[in-house]
């Protein structure tokens, strides 16, 4: 169950631990203890290569469904979408590398 896969996570996983998801680009990292705050899971947005790999040190972080349902509403405005197919113009096309696999996968 995936409950309890979580649980097991934040229980024995380390402070900052990555793992990927069955969803390209989705990780879920563990933050650790900070202060009065106990340590939590959150999701981690950060798009891939093609070999599989995150493409940034840290992607976007998610720690609860409402934060997802603004950044979701972020990233659907038009006019960013516009912002992006403008700025893909203007910049110069990335070097790709070949697809690897990805051995320890949070299947979702």
């Amino acid at each position: 169950m995936v409950d309890e896969r979580l649980s097991q996570f934040l229980k024995e996983g380390k402070d900052w631990e990555r793992k990927a998801t069955s969803i390209p680009g989705v990780f879920l990292i563990k933050l650790p203890e900070y202060k009065s705050r106990p340590a939590y899971i959150a999701i981690e947005i950060n798009p891939v290569d093609t070999s599989g790999i995150a493409t940034k040190k840290r992607g976007i972080l998610i720690k609860s469904r409402s934060e997802l349902e603004q950044i979701s509403n972020i990233l659907t405005n038009a006019k960013i979408v516009q912002l992006a197919t403008s700025i893909d113009e203007v910049n110069p096309e990335k070097k790709t590398k070949p697809l690897s696999s990805e051995t320890d996968v949070y299947e979702i």
